[in-house]
């Protein structure tokens, strides 16, 4: 008596199933544009009395717990109209940095997008980004006009978006990781404010629960992007974009948290203060680090960080723990021992 054996199922081709798999994590992303997006203009109040950006000003004043500036002694001191001053040009400067940011991204994301092949899942998803990234500007501009007038980034980094094109078209994996070193640092610094708890100006509150909420998936698109291209480089390559992405994050890190020359000179803040708040301190070290946590578990994560390119982010400062998980929350030294 013969028995017979079960039909086998054909094995799946691993890479048509890592190709179905991105393209159902891009239409995921897609959807969601579609079915949660915000309108600057019909989201947020402008013209409600409490969005005075004079109205209540001591809302104004920097958060201590989230921004460094805002728990330095020296700023501490100083009179209240003096820190509402401050706090205003400073987050006004924040939001015209996230801007000019955001317009570069456009700028390479369409170069990216330009020679795609029909029925590719990166079209429809970054075209949504793109769209959402223009209503950030218009938001962000608008906070502007309302609250100071400030430049943004120093007229130095501006020059970085004459290379957006050039890389977005030919380099995608370095321009994504640029994408990264500009969108963590911000999304870090906006999520501190909102969760501190502490009753900040709703200017400031409506622009930064909408940039937030959209940035999440602006930032998981550029995850699953450099997962799903860079480990099937060659070897080469990999190394390459091993040293270069942790310097990519301290340039363009650098670039989004430091105020411009313009805000130190406004208010005669001591170069030894400067040097503390960004550059020279313990702590401040450590809160640059924090912003790349994600970007570390990444690099882990897709082959990147190896000795040298560990060495590379020790050197510049950005090395330290990954995340578990993406977004994880900071955990107090009382529960990390």
């Amino acid at each position: 008596m013969t028995t017979m054996s079960a039909p086998t199922t054909p094995d799946v081709d691993p890479v048509v199933a890592e190709a179905q798999a991105y393209a159902e994590k891009l239409l995921m992303l897609s959807e969601a544009s579609v079915n949660r997006h915000f309108d600057p203009f019909e989201d947020i109040d402008w013209d409600n009395p409490e969005f005075d950006p004079d109205y209540k000003p001591e809302r104004w004043v920097l958060v201590t717990s989230a921004d460094p500036i805002g728990r330095h002694a020296w700023y501490q001191a100083l009179p209240l109209d003096k820190k509402i001053e401050i706090g205003k040009v400073r987050q006004a400067n924040v939001a015209k940095v996230g801007l000019q940011f955001e317009a570069i991204l456009i700028i390479g994301m369409m170069q990216h997008i330009f020679n795609l092949k029909n029925n590719d899942p990166e079209f429809r998803y970054c075209s949504h980004e793109m769209i959402e990234e223009h209503n950030h500007t218009l938001m962000f501009q608008e906070m502007v006009n309302r609250v100071a007038d400030v430049p943004g980034m120093n007229p130095l980094v501006r020059q970085l978006r004459h290379l957006a094109a050039p890389v977005g078209a030919l380099m995608p994996n370095l321009f994504f990781m640029a994408v990264l070193a500009g969108e963590e640092p911000i999304d870090h610094i906006q999520k501190d404010i909102l969760r501190s708890g502490d009753d900040i100006h709703p200017i400031m509150r409506g622009v930064m629960a909408i940039h937030v909420a959209e940035e999440a998936r602006h930032i998981s698109f550029a995850h699953e992007f450099l997962k799903k291209n860079v480990p099937a480089q060659r070897a080469l390559n990999k190394a390459v974009l091993s040293i270069a992405m942790p310097i990519i994050m301290f340039i363009l890190g650098r670039a989004i948290a430091t105020p411009p020359k313009t805000f130190f000179k406004q208010f005669d803040m001591p170069a030894d203060v400067r040097k503390e708040l960004f550059y020279g301190s313990k702590e401040a070290k450590q809160v640059f680090a924090d912003y790349f946590i994600d970007v570390r578990a990444l690099a882990e994560e897709i082959g990147l960080m190896n000795p040298v390119a560990k060495k590379v982010w020790k050197l510049l400062g950005i090395d330290g723990p990954s995340s578990r998980y993406r977004s994880e929350p900071k955990r107090s030294a009382k529960h990390a021992a």
